[in-house]
């Protein structure tokens, strides 16, 4: 059973990377044959696919509907574009302001919210807007480490640790995530500014768009405060971020059919949740979900910590390029939650602080992500957004930026936890 998985999972990401235009179809396939197989057991389907990842891009892609309906986004592209002087530095402007909100909001959440603005940009100036949104979607993911709130994979870390959003800055009197990641932000900065170097093309500022409906910004708002508020409040859902982001939907519908009387508008936002997306991460859950049942990541867990014995240099290093390899093609939020219990397991065996290995075990699941089109799910909803505007991104379009933007991200976040923590 073991083998056939293992067998299934390897040929399935061959197939997702090789037909990009067909990953939701592949991966609902394999799920199937995993549960018919008996991989996975029927009765663990449901609780296997993370409903709260689905119900928050659900939720976040309708708002952000209405959000593009309102013309918010084309009056941030004038305002961006009036303050940059070209392409270049058009594009990283936009990765740095959805690295910012990334850090506060799901980065799933991030790229659905900022998307529009780059789609926009780009259609205004006649240029592909591939790069961009490639390049926002690496940068959520990089953020998405900084605090408490900014990804699962980080709510996850604060859940075993008992963290709180604060411990993200200041940790056992140390700079905390949240600060290696932003020089890790700095560092990754430089690099896109070096693979766009030759988009010199000037920027010319339009004449500016007017908004005359300003509530979905202030729904967009207040998810965000929501989330947030979320998080300090104990014994919550597991899927409250979702919960928050479909009811916050449902207000701009119903205000929408009530009091605008704007059936349209309704229709529109319903149709650009992308149903493809949501079935090509259902169906990776269920997958990963059926080699976490039979062993599969116990069992290479279980390899590298008998390779580096009780030396802890070694073990963290595995840990953190380990994790940057696997989850640049699993999913990160299921392979952090199956290895959070297994690093306090080593760190109970080689003594001394494991502070440092689960940092670095975030550092390198949450980044690791950015290697491929399909490690992280911004890069899927990024993709998602692409594909659904028409655009065929090629696996060497997005690695020729995640990688780069990865290693120096990974290699800096690497050193710094170690320098500090280790």
């Amino acid at each position: 059973m073991k083998t056939t998985a293992i067998v299934l999972f390897i040929l399935t990401y061959v197939l997702l990377l090789s037909l990009p235009k067909h990953r939701a179809k592949i991966a609902m396939a394999t799920a199937t044959i995993f549960v018919a197989l008996g991989i996975l057991p029927f009765s663990k389907v449901f609780t296997t696919v993370d409903w709260n990842v689905i119900l928050m891009i659900a939720g976040t892609m309708g708002l952000v509907s209405l959000f593009i309906d309102s013309k918010m986004p084309s009056l941030l592209a004038d305002f961006i574009i009036a303050k940059t002087p070209n392409v270049k530095w058009a594009i990283v402007s936009l990765s740095l302001f959805a690295g910012i909100i990334s850090a506060f909001v799901d980065n799933v959440a991030t790229v659905l919210m900022v998307a529009p603005v780059a789609l926009t940009i780009c259609k205004k100036l006649k240029i592909s807007p591939v790069p961009s949104i490639i390049s926002i979607a690496v940068a959520s993911n990089l953020q998405g480490a900084a605090t408490l709130v900014g990804d699962t994979t980080s709510i996850l870390l604060g859940g075993h640790l008992d963290m709180n959003f604060f411990d993200f800055f200041v940790y056992n009197g140390k700079p905390s995530l949240f600060f290696i990641v932003q020089i890790g932000a700095i560092a990754s900065t430089v690099m896109l500014l070096w693979l766009f170097r030759k988009e010199k093309q000037p920027v010319t500022s339009l004449e500016r768009t007017v908004v005359t409906d300003f509530f979905p910004t202030v729904l967009l708002i207040l998810m965000i405060i929501l989330l947030i508020t979320a998080s300090f409040i104990p014994n919550t859902p597991k899927t409250i971020n979702g919960i928050i982001c479909v009811i916050l939907f449902v207000v701009g519908i119903v205000r929408a059919l009530l009091v605008k009387r704007d059936n349209q508008t309704v229709i529109n936002a319903i149709k650009e949740i992308d149903y493809v997306t949501l079935l090509l991460l259902s169906g990776l859950f269920i997958v990963v979900g059926g080699i976490t049942e039979v062993g599969v990541i116990e069992d290479i867990a279980a390899i590298f910590v008998k390779i580096a014995g009780d030396n802890l240099f070694v073990v963290y290093t595995l840990i953190v390029w380990f994790s940057v390899l696997v989850s640049a093609f699993i999913d990160n939020i299921i392979y952090t939650a199956t290895m959070l219990p297994v690093i306090g397991g080593i760190g109970a065996l080689i003594g001394g602080d494991p502070t440092v290995l689960y940092f670095g075990l975030i550092i390198g699941a949450t980044l690791g992500g950015n290697l491929t089109p399909i490690g992280a799910s911004a890069n899927i909803a990024g993709i998602g957004i692409l594909t659904k505007q028409g655009y065929e991104v090629k696996t060497k379009d997005f690695t020729s930026i995640g990688v780069p933007f990865t290693l120096i991200a990974v290699i800096t976040g690497y050193i710094l936890t170690w320098f500090i923590f280790g």
